[in-house]
């Protein structure tokens, strides 16, 4: 006779993270955004919330190991797997080697989920390849399947696509003590950032809310925990969430010095608007109107919502020749990039980025800075900046627009950036996670001459 099952306790918190990574692999849906409304819809909070949080999260960045991981444990090729089963072997595997979730719970917990998400067969199969995980800690996973390149050990170690390590290598000099501490760095859950949009909010009013000020930014305050939605300068425009990287770059084009009258300011591209909030709130201080130019409708609507009615907000497209007027002061190009300095907030981006990517994006992005500088006035300041520290979409984009360029000379940013470290030989700037604790941007300042 066989012995009753014993039955599925309810876990909101796991089956929250599930269905959150499922619509990241269905759907391409983004994390940041899927899983804090699940935990809202499902009235999931406090450690449940947490737990869900490092769940989701901690299953994304770890993909790569825990795939290869899962390959050495199954018979067949980890592709050939359903996704749904994938999935839960993923977060199986994350409680197994990175949690501090006991082993026996991790897989009767993952199991009992996917009873009731998979049904009981499918349990079966999770249960078996999870104990074959458990079988090892990670180190000595990491040292039975480490390949001998150098990258892609990194890569196998880190949880990046070697194509990433070897770009951030590439930009940090080829260091590889500085390559491993980046990715250690995009390994690490990133602060939640707010800014103080001056003379709308002072910086008190967030630090009142529980936040300590900022490292480098005199409006940024960082969240130790809790919703930023629950603070009434987020909720009212005055203040929001941004990086305090974002906010330096930004600061640093308002900051840099121009020839003669400083009225008219320009952002080529401003979704979804956090630079452009930050830009729109200093050029009123000063009686300067920013023009903010998005292509996309939907982040159009965003940019407005963030700057009112003090920033003329236009859904135009940036490389249009209508904006190459000659007679802006201040232009920012926040060109779209890859985004892989912000791989500490997106975690599933590295996995969806391809070297494709960066070809398809560079064209857009010498597009939009040589509309720039046919934008800007003489005398006036371009600011180049990018969220990713890849050399073909930062110093190989400046330096070929600048090839088919006369009269516009390059200005050493690191000025802009008073009591920050280790900038670099300049006169670029280049952020980075593990060096400042911001994401990792990158800015060039150009003055036409």
């Amino acid at each position: 006779m066989s012995r009753p099952r014993r039955p599925v306790a309810d876990d909101p918190a796991r089956r929250a993270a599930y269905d959150a990574l499922r619509a990241v692999d269905q759907r391409d849906a983004y994390a940041n955004l899927t899983l804090p409304a699940l935990l809202r819809d499902r009235g999931i909070t406090a450690r449940d919330a947490a737990f869900a949080t490092d769940l989701t999260y901690g299953t994304l960045r770890g993909l790569g190991t825990y795939d290869a991981v899962l390959g050495a444990c199954v018979d067949r090729p980890l592709v050939e797997v359903d996704p749904e089963v994938r999935d839960l072997l993923r977060m199986g595997t994350h409680q197994l080697l990175s949690s501090r979730v006991p082993d026996h719970a991790a897989v009767s917990s993952t199991v009992d989920l996917a009873r009731v998400v998979l049904g009981q067969g499918r349990a079966g199969f999770v249960n078996a390849v999870l104990r074959k995980v458990a079988q090892r800690s990670r180190d000595e996973w990491l040292e039975k399947l480490c390949p001998a390149s150098d990258d892609d050990s990194l890569a196998l170690r880190y949880s990046h696509p070697a194509w990433i390590v070897r770009a951030f290598r590439d930009a940090l000099g080829g260091s590889a003590e500085a390559t491993e501490a980046m990715l250690a760095a995009d390994n690490v859950p990133a602060e939640v950032t707010l800014v103080a949009r001056p003379g709308r909010c002072e910086l008190d009013e967030l630090v009142a809310t529980g936040a300590k000020p900022g490292r480098w930014s005199p409006y940024a305050a960082v969240m130790s925990a809790g919703d930023p939605g629950s603070i009434a300068a987020v909720r009212e425009s005055r203040a929001g969430v941004q990086d305090e990287g974002s906010q330096l770059v930004a600061l640093a084009l308002a900051t840099v010095a121009v020839e003669g009258r400083d009225t008219r300011w320009l952002d080529l591209c401003a979704g979804p608007g956090g630079k452009a909030a930050l830009l729109d709130a200093l050029a009123v201080q000063r009686g300067a109107r920013l023009t903010a130019i998005e292509s996309q409708p939907h982040r159009a609507e965003l940019v407005r919502r963030v700057v009112g009615d003090t920033a003329q907000v236009i859904t135009a497209d940036g490389t249009d020749e209508q904006w190459a007027t000659g007679d802006y002061d201040r232009v920012l190009v926040d060109a779209p990039c890859t985004g892989l300095g912000a791989l500490r907030r997106r975690p599933e981006a590295r996995w969806r980025r391809t070297p494709a990517d960066v070809a398809s994006l560079g064209r857009v992005q010498r597009a939009l800075l040589s509309n720039a500088i046919a934008a800007v006035r003489r005398g006036g300041v371009v600011a180049y900046v990018t969220c990713s520290p890849h050399v073909a979409e930062t110093r190989f984009v400046v330096d070929d627009v600048l090839k088919a360029q006369v009269g516009v000379e390059r200005v050493d940013a690191r000025p802009m950036f008073p009591g920050v470290p280790e900038l670099g030989e300049g006169p670029a700037v280049q952020l980075w996670p593990h060096v400042h604790g911001t994401d990792a941007m990158y800015l060039a300042l150009l003055r036409k001459t």
